[in-house]
């Protein structure tokens, strides 16, 4: 192919990468953007099939690749349509550590076909493939932990800090002998690689394994974006342009994300990799929770609060997405704006399992856009609001992050949905969220308990007011 057509069609892939990403930023647009970004990469695939210096073997290279990207397009199908919402995040996890193990695999195939004999190939390389292999396992401990099956939520690895730093330091210094080591003693040079490669493994584990359930939303996108970084530096390592932009993208956005989720937990990117270890401990809230028991209401009761209410705060959490109930929170919606009342939705940066997990369940139930707020738009309107109604959230509206110093999370913004004039919180039964901490919300005097499953109870209200 002519040289000038594939610099061309790269130009072309990258404008609509950027553009892609760009109307990703609303939801509005969001569809969209993410056929741009798959025309983008379609445009790059086949523009890079078609290069001869990437498929040398004709006819047999070809159907090599082509039954590969089969394989991957009915995999990646299938499982797009069986996963639940629920399982989302982890499936977000895995598609992290399989793209920095692909990069990683992408950096060993350059080795293997062709050592590099210059000293920024060869550092390239090695980026790409310590990168890549911390994504890769830390992308693993994630989806362990969030799915609950394997992996506990919190786990211990002594002296971690003096653990990582000595994994670190070894895997640099062995990048160091492969860079240097680049077209004069290939043994030295794939030994070299070899040990960079256990090295990081082995730090995507360490350093992700004690991080804390509740903490796991800004450990993905902080995989997300080491899995673009890793391309990026694939992309260096092998001559490809439209990988390195790629790459770029997604590890700048990546990164900027982990910084907004960072500073919505008030919680420094240095201090949730290397804090301490601590395990999970219980904020009871002073001595007003400690002498109340939580208030349970019937539905009925809820109704005839509700049926008065004029301003109705909904502030979503991971129970909403394992009761599937964003279409009955719909539907509740729908009757309280028909019987007058104005209905918003406050949604805390890490309210799920990860980054945008409300806004997506809520946009597949087709909530207007402009009613989802922000918690820092929402915290001035709840004050005057009537009713906020908790739908499985607990840290992300956990009054301790305000009122107890002693607690795990004080500091942390938070919704403020004990400021609303009642509270109901739509829970299975009195259990802690995902960090293991209790909330004092559950025994104030203007909140109420409606237990049961948050489907079915919407679905009830809903029912209340009748057609």
């Amino acid at each position: 192919m002519n040289p000038t057509l594939v610099t061309v069609l790269y130009m072309v892939s990258a404008v609509l990468f950027v553009r892609g990403i760009k109307l990703l930023g609303k939801a509005a647009t969001a569809r969209r953007g993410n056929a741009l970004s798959a025309a983008g990469m379609l445009v790059a695939t086949a523009t890079v099939l078609c290069e001869r210096e990437v498929i040398g073997s004709g006819a047999r290279g070809y159907a090599v690749a082509l039954c590969a990207v089969a394989i991957g397009s009915v995999v990646g199908a299938v499982w797009a349509r069986r996963v639940r919402m629920t399982g989302m995040p982890e499936l977000v996890a895995l598609f992290n550590g399989f793209g920095g193990l692909s990069s990683m695999l992408v950096a060993v195939a350059g080795h293997m076909m062709k050592a590099p004999d210059d000293a920024f190939t060869a550092s390239t390389l090695a980026a790409t493939v310590a990168i890549g292999a911390v994504a890769f396992t830390g992308s693993i401990v994630a989806w362990g932990k969030l799915s609950g099956n394997s992996i506990r939520k919190w786990s211990r690895v002594p002296g971690k800090n003096a653990v990582n730093a000595a994994t670190c330091a070894l895997a640099l210094v062995a990048a160091a002998v492969y860079s240097a080591s680049a077209g004069k003693s290939p043994a030295c040079a794939a030994a070299a690689l070899a040990i960079v490669s256990v090295l990081s493994l082995a730090l995507g584990f360490t350093l992700v394994i004690p991080v804390g359930g509740g903490d796991m939303p800004v450990v993905i996108s902080l995989l997300n974006a080491f899995s673009g970084l890793a391309a990026a530096f694939a992309g260096f390592a092998i001559g490809n342009t439209v990988l390195v932009v790629a790459g770029c993208l997604v590890g700048a956005s990546g990164f900027i994300l982990t910084l907004v989720m960072c500073k919505a937990m008030n919680k420094g990117l240095g201090k949730l990799l290397f804090a301490p270890d601590r395990k999970a401990s219980g904020s009871r809230g002073g001595a007003a929770g400690e002498s109340r028991e939580p208030r349970a209401m019937s539905v009925e009761d809820a109704w005839a609060v509700l049926d008065a209410a004029r301003t109705v705060a909904v502030v979503p959490g991971y129970g909403m997405a394992v009761a599937q109930a964003q279409h009955a929170v719909k539907e509740l919606a729908d009757k309280l704006e028909a019987n007058g009342a104005e209905v918003f939705y406050a949604i805390h940066p890490v309210a799920g399992r990860m980054p945008g997990h409300m806004n997506v369940l809520l946009a597949e139930a087709n909530v207007p856009y402009e009613q989802l707020k922000t918690a820092d738009e929402a915290n001035p309107l709840l004050p005057s609001t009537d009713v906020a109604i908790v739908i499985g959230a607990n840290d992300v509206v956990n009054p301790a992050a305000i009122e107890d110093p002693s607690s795990p999370i004080h500091g942390m913004p938070i919704v403020n949905a004990f400021e609303a004039r009642t509270v109901f919180v739509l829970k299975r039964g009195r259990g802690t969220g995902f960090s293991g901490l209790e909330n004092p919300l559950f025994t104030r005097e203007n909140v109420a308990m409606v237990y049961g499953d948050a489907k079915q109870t919407c679905t009830a209200l809903a029912a209340e007011f009748g057609a």
